[in-house]
């Protein structure tokens, strides 16, 4: 008899995505619910989750909006424990200031490594207590970057904010593994969205990102809402502590 083909389905599976409000986060929570899930859009912007939440509630789907800072990390617990477990987790809000080293301030280190690697790391504690009281297992899905695996110029705070958060998922993975919770990062390249637009009306800068990219092509949200969907889904039922890069090429040399 032949095994039945991989599911990348999410039906019955309650879906938490944080910087859901645009760009990747946005794109992941939509390919979620489109998939079968029940997803919750947590960010700061009420309006732009709101609207996006009744957009998919449109369309038949099942989809609701958290608005709270991540970076709260009181709030955000607390929003966690008002709630049944989630199955899956995106813990995908975050920033970038890129500077040389030489001009970077005590408010940039804040900023940077409170969103990507503070507010990260708690948020994941709080879903994967809630994961581990319920008994269920469940898929996280720490968003990181090509950065967490190379270095570049004026991204000093950034790499390393990524590099911590691939060490963190590899332990968390370790941790949880007994209690079939699978922890792992998405890798993008530089993809195009709201807040990475303006970087690339720089021509040189648009330029030297192509240059290393071995596709060719900037990445599109569209590009990284697959990987999504496989790490949440049980197509990758063995897949924990692993970084999933989809990074056009960037880290191949």
């Amino acid at each position: 008899m032949r095994a039945a083909g991989p599911s990348f389905r999410l039906d019955g599976k309650r879906a938490l995505v944080t910087g859901a409000g645009r760009g990747i986060g946005l794109a992941i929570a939509q390919a979620f619910a489109r998939a079968g899930a029940e997803v919750t859009l947590c960010a700061r912007t009420a309006p732009e989750i709101e609207a996006a939440a009744a957009a998919l509630c449109a369309e038949g789907l099942v989809a609701t909006a958290l608005a709270l800072d991540v970076t709260d990390v009181a709030a955000f617990e607390a929003a966690i424990e008002a709630r049944p477990a989630f199955d899956i987790f995106v813990n995908n809000a975050g920033t970038n200031r890129p500077k040389p080293l030489s001009e970077v301030t005590e408010e940039d280190y804040d900023a940077v490594m409170g969103l990507n690697l503070r507010a990260a790391v708690f948020c994941a504690r709080a879903v994967t207590r809630q994961m581990v009281a319920a008994g269920q297992g469940g898929s996280v899905i720490n968003m990181s970057s090509q950065m967490g695996h190379v270095g570049a110029r004026d991204r000093t705070l950034y790499c390393a904010s990524k590099w911590a958060l691939e060490g963190f998922t590899k332990a968390l993975a370790v941790e949880l593994g007994g209690q079939g919770i699978r922890v792992n990062t998405i890798c993008p390249t530089f993809i195009e969205t709201p807040m990475t637009k303006p970087f690339f009306d720089n021509p040189e800068f648009r330029a030297a990102v192509l240059s290393k990219i071995k596709l060719g092509r900037l990445g599109l949200v569209e590009d990284i809402t697959g990987g999504a969907v496989f790490l949440a889904s049980d197509a990758s039922s063995l897949m924990t502590g692993s970084a999933l890069m989809l990074d056009g090429g960037w880290t191949a040399d």
